[in-house]
């Protein structure tokens, strides 16, 4: 099979279709703070995560990565996580996901960290911008249709990870 989908983006018309969604835990962090170029760079571990589509399912694999965020001096996350994914099957996905994070008005980056590092109140979705740009690598196979397509995820964070639903550029 070379392409898994159906329906198929045109010129006038992109069509988005959904991949699966993966829900990561990481409740481990490390801070560099006043880096020269301004902001700051974060770093949290990957503990262990889920995902599932009509495709695949698996886990991802503990420690196997992390996301290494720059949040800017605008509290703009421009983050760059890598990991590894074990399908059920066996097969181990390589998952390096761009993307970033920021709050639709002042403080909401602030209140984001309250909640996920000290157990502050949950933050509405819709006050901030989680979005992201994964690319895969795998073996040739099953799955290699991961490595042929665009995707792009939507996420919410959690107060002790992420959850992502990612979707293919058809």
């Amino acid at each position: 099979m070379t392409d898994p989908f159906d329906t198929l983006s045109t010129m006038e018309k992109p069509h988005l279709e959904f991949a699966f969604a993966c829900r990561l835990w990481f409740t481990r962090v490390n801070t560099v703070p006043d880096i020269p170029t301004g902001g700051f760079r974060s770093a949290v571990y990957v503990d262990r995560g889920e995902f599932e589509g009509p495709r695949l399912k698996g886990r991802a694999v503990p420690n196997s990565g992390g996301d290494y965020a720059h949040f800017r001096p605008d509290d703009t996350a421009c983050f760059d996580a890598r990991y590894v994914l074990e399908v059920d099957d066996g097969t181990l996905i390589y998952m390096q996901n761009k993307g970033f994070l920021w709050g639709r008005t002042p403080g909401v980056m602030d209140r984001l960290r309250e909640w996920a590092f000290n157990g502050g109140e949950a933050v509405p979705h819709a006050e901030y911008y989680l979005r992201a740009q994964p690319t895969f690598e795998t073996s040739k196979g099953k799955h290699d249709w991961l490595t042929k397509h665009v995707f792009i995820g939507v996420g919410e964070r959690k107060p002790d990870g992420n959850y992502v639903r990612y979707y293919a550029l058809t």
